[in-house]
């Protein structure tokens, strides 16, 4: 690479390892058939990249923005937020999601463990031999 192109293109890009990457993603879209924006003079694609850089043919910002782009493996989208879902209401009664007080049901001890012997299945004896 010529050191006056490099030397032109940091005034564009201040990192040096950051004008190595838009450089060389901007030669491997020549490569790829990108049409190129100055006269190419003989030259290779990497200092064709670089002159275009220098002279501002190409903004720096759009090669970064195209470099990441190319370089996601997932793209986020932009998903619709999930409406607000009703809430289910006990026997008998509806409740509307502007409710702002929802009335609990409160049982003693006794009628839940009443309401679990009746889930669970009753306990097997074991049979007595000999008898």
């Amino acid at each position: 690479m010529a050191r006056v192109t490099v030397e032109d293109c940091i005034d564009k890009v201040e990192n040096r390892f950051d004008l190595v990457l838009l450089a060389s993603h901007r030669a491997r879209m020549i490569s790829s058939g990108s049409q190129i924006t100055i006269e190419r003079d003989n030259d290779k694609n990497p200092v064709v990249a670089l002159r275009e850089i220098a002279d501002t043919t190409i903004s720096p910002g759009d090669l970064k923005e195209d470099l990441i782009h190319s370089l996601q493996k997932y793209v986020e989208v932009d998903e619709p937020e999930a409406e607000s879902v009703p809430l289910v209401a006990s026997t008998g009664g509806t409740v509307d999601a502007d409710d702002k007080e929802v009335a609990v049901e409160h049982m003693s001890e006794e009628e839940l463990l009443k309401g679990l012997e009746g889930l669970a299945p009753p306990e097997e004896q074991p049979e007595e031999e000999g008898e």
